[in-house]
């Protein structure tokens, strides 16, 4: 049976409560995957999302920072969390659905402004986040699993405005790039987005700085989704929801879709 499920760096779950159920009610994935949720998880507001038909919720939280949630029309159980760097931040939330599949919520350290962890303590947490993700990869490879959300890096040139004006900016080094392809090996993982929009620029993410974002169209692909090689082929009709970042009072990020036929 397919199953659409969608990814979002909501920016505070609170705040944009009613941006989430606008996107339930117009677009209706099975499952939505958030990030950035900004609540403890006796916070978030469940019950909205109940009464639009998700009563199914996974979540790890924190009080007014980090926190990732997984809302399902599909039953699904708590699958654990993992703290990678020993951050002690709510950012992995993992889940099972009935057939089978794990889908993994995870959101990656955005790592400072200074690509460079001897003056900047938050790059080094960063790439040590994904070097530990790389080696539970490594350790337990996944199998019937699907990994979404925001990973903080764009890791082609054409998921950048401009290549080359980024590549000493964080989310665009060599050395993230780097580090997320050792992730994405480890874990046979293959990127669902590219395996559907092979080819062109593709953004999820436009900063709030820009005056006119959609004119100036500065962004960047920050938001993923992936799947092991095993149902990767049952992924298809990938798409970034831009028009959403255009709402009022947005998250930053758009939404990022693909179905599974599992």
């Amino acid at each position: 049976m397919p199953f659409t499920l969608a990814t979002w760096n909501i920016n505070s779950v609170r705040l944009r409560a009613e941006l989430v159920a606008r996107l339930l009610r117009e677009e209706a994935p099975d499952v939505l995957c958030l990030q950035e949720c900004k609540s403890p998880v006796d916070k978030i507001p469940r019950e909205v999302f109940a009464a639009l038909g998700y009563p199914h919720m996974v979540a790890r939280g924190q009080k007014g920072y980090n926190g990732v949630a997984i809302l399902s029309k599909l039953p699904l159980v708590d699958a654990g969390e993992q703290d990678f760097a020993r951050l002690g931040h709510a950012r992995h939330v993992a889940a099972r659905l009935e057939n089978g599949t794990t889908i993994h919520n995870f959101y990656v350290p955005a790592g400072g402004d200074k690509p460079n962890r001897e003056v900047n303590e938050k790059f080094g947490q960063k790439l040590d986040y994904l070097t530990e993700m790389r080696d539970w990869f490594h350790a337990e490879t996944p199998r019937k699993a699907i990994l979404v959300g925001d990973l903080n890096i764009a890791p082609r040139e054409d998921d950048v405005w401009d290549h080359k004006a980024l590549l000493k900016i964080v989310s665009h080094t060599p050395v993230e790039v780097e580090h997320l392809g050792a992730v994405q090996e480890a874990g046979d993982w293959v990127d669902i987005t590219r395996q559907d929009v092979p080819e062109g620029r593709l953004y999820s993410w436009w900063s709030y700085r820009a005056r006119d974002w959609d004119a100036a169209d500065k962004g960047r692909r920050l938001d993923h989704i992936w799947a092991t090689s095993d149902i990767s082929g049952a992924g298809h009709s990938s798409r970034v929801l831009r028009p959403v970042r255009g709402w009022e009072k947005p998250s930053d990020h758009a939404p990022v879709f693909a179905t599974f036929d599992l």
